[in-house]
């Protein structure tokens, strides 16, 4: 029906959800002219919405899985999302859409165009959700391809190699080197849905000109995908230099309390694609929120969302902080007799340090001549002299620095990537992502890093 068709009750709803949808949308315009730390302490939670919230200064967690209607015709306008609402926490929730609204301000920062979000229940969630829906088999030029990097976490190398190429045969064509355009460049072609890379990569820490592949990906109507985790907005805004979609683990350094398991899809509208409706292409996060992510289910939890939307507040400094400690770790460890190579964009003889000087800085850091510091996360790798069993060893001798597959935390954590994170991808696969099994993953915490680094040099050592 045409919106003039629908009966006086289901009216009287469509006009009062172009109301919210316009006071929300004056609230995230005045949101937008704010600074980075403001955003991430407020997000789009005002005066107004705190008092009708019983005047909390906290976002409110609903955690209830349903949403009361007033009628029938409120009901039915609802569900056929004519009027902002939530319904079914599968598919919206207020909780959520606190945390979504500010991920969307943050990741698009400086950004002058319209961003949305959807969160989901972890970052692979997000991934599939982001990539999945260009893969219908609509153009009759034959099999359809997407091009990834190879250096990229496992569960991102399992979903493309063994969900997407061998379950469903697409073609996935690996980019071994992300630095080199011109293999990026020779991969493409007019069955190409998407292209994908990390920034920096997990666990090896590559990177690659997004701007550079960006161009590349427009130049043949298809959008970039940048999971942009181990960065976050803070020092990172992929959709800035010419990204269409941006995935997270918002489990990882967004919340480094690690209370909460989380991904977000967060997009820049009117994004093109070769494939989908018009509304994909118009809104993809709302697209996916409410149709794709309604049907196969991957909602994240409003307390979950409490916990996180709690930990963002200070994301900035805690970058600013784990960064300054990861680089004065990663000099030690490129220094040390027991170490045969370090892997960390800050450092100058890193292949990615002119790229990542270039595109990772601190937001809102711009001196008198518009220079931002620069910072370059919080995670490292590097190897162990003596193969395999010396580096078991080194990593059964921890004392402080905690032994586990987690990142982006509070406290140092390492892993040894070959038999745990990338374990299940095979030798071949990790040929391809080049982890070697002397390869240690650190994420450098919070902690004063002389200790972090006596803990290193203790174990290296032999205790």
């Amino acid at each position: 029906m045409a919106e003039q068709d629908y009966p006086p009750g289901i009216q009287t709803y469509i006009e009062r959800g172009e109301q919210m949808t316009a006071a929300e949308a004056a609230q995230r315009a005045l949101m937008r002219t704010m600074k980075f730390d403001t955003i991430a302490v407020h997000g789009i939670y005002g005066l107004e919405a705190a008092l009708a919230n019983q005047g909390s200064i906290n976002e409110p967690a609903y955690l209830s899985s349903a949403q009361h209607f007033e009628n029938s015709d409120h009901m039915e306008a609802a569900l056929a999302y004519l009027m902002p609402s939530w319904a079914y926490s599968r598919i919206a929730n207020p909780t959520l859409h606190y945390l979504e609204e500010t991920l969307a301000l943050l990741e698009g920062y400086g950004f002058a165009g319209e961003v949305s979000c959807c969160a989901t229940g972890s970052g692979m969630a997000a991934i599939f959700l982001a990539t999945n829906p260009f893969l219908l088999d609509q153009l009759p030029k034959g099999p359809l391809n997407i091009v990834v990097s190879s250096k990229c976490y496992g569960g991102s190398f399992m979903l493309f190699n063994e969900r997407y190429a061998r379950e469903r045969g697409i073609d996935v064509r690996w980019v071994k080197d992300p630095l080199d355009l011109a293999e990026w460049e020779s991969l493409v072609d007019q069955q190409t849905r998407f292209l994908f890379g990390e920034m920096p990569s997990n666990p090896t820490l590559a990177v690659f000109d997004i701007c550079a592949v960006a161009q590349l990906a427009h130049r043949v109507g298809v959008p970039l995908i940048v999971d942009s985790t181990l960065a976050t907005p803070a020092l990172l805004r992929p959709l800035c230099l010419g990204a269409d979609i941006v995935v997270h683990s918002v489990s990882k350094s967004m919340n480094a309390g690690g209370l909460a398991i989380a991904g977000a899809v967060i997009a820049r509208h009117q994004i093109p694609s070769r494939v989908g409706p018009d509304e994909m292409r118009d809104n993809f996060a709302l697209y996916l929120k409410l149709l794709p992510g309604r049907d196969f289910g991957p909602a994240l939890s409003p307390l979950s969302a409490l916990l996180i939307l709690n930990d963002l507040h200070t994301l900035r400094s805690k970058l600013d902080l784990l960064s300054q400690n990861c680089l004065e770790v990663a000099r030690f460890l490129e220094q040390h007799s027991r170490v045969t190579a370090v892997y960390y964009p800050g450092l100058p003889g890193d292949a990615g340090y002119p790229i990542a000087s270039r595109l990772m800085r601190l937001v809102d850091t711009e001196d008198a001549s518009g220079e931002s510091l620069t910072r370059f996360g919080h995670l490292l790798s590097f190897r162990v002299k003596g193969g395999a069993a010396q580096t078991r060893l080194f990593f059964d001798r921890l004392q402080m620095i905690m032994r586990a597959t987690d990142l982006g935390r509070i406290k140092s954590i390492a892993t040894i990537p070959a038999i745990s994170t990338h374990q299940q991808q095979g030798q071949q696969g990790r040929d391809l992502a080049d982890i070697p099994v002397d390869l240690v993953r650190l994420n450098v915490g919070g902690e004063h890093p002389q200790d972090i680094i006596q803990d290193l040099d203790q174990a290296l050592l032999g205790g």
